[in-house]
């Protein structure tokens, strides 16, 4: 059975510190960005802002695409977070 998976970019401000993931429960997991119960990197940086992220009907595209966005250039990244969400809004809202 296919599992659902997301990959998402979070920020901590507009065109400021980027932090690109994957997971299974896009809901639960920005949950635990913005409490700061994941320790480390976007804790640290006050990452918790959701800009981007995308959809796949199995876990194991949406973990390879994290590793392309992971590959990209910060212009890139920018670029494709900006084509989506123009104003740099947290997606947070939106989904729960």
């Amino acid at each position: 059975m296919e599992k659902k998976g997301f990959v998402y970019i979070l920020f901590n401000k507009r065109n400021g510190t980027l932090y690109i993931g994957v997971t299974n429960n896009l809901i639960k997991r920005i949950y635990e960005h913005k409490t700061k119960t994941v320790k480390g990197f976007t804790e640290k940086y006050n990452i918790n802002k959701l800009g981007y992220f995308e959809i796949y009907s199995d876990i194991r595209n949406a973990i390879e695409r994290e590793k392309q966005l992971k590959d990209l250039s910060g212009k890139k990244k920018i670029e494709l977070i900006e084509k989506e969400n123009p104003y740099w809004e947290d997606l947070y809202n939106n989904i729960i």
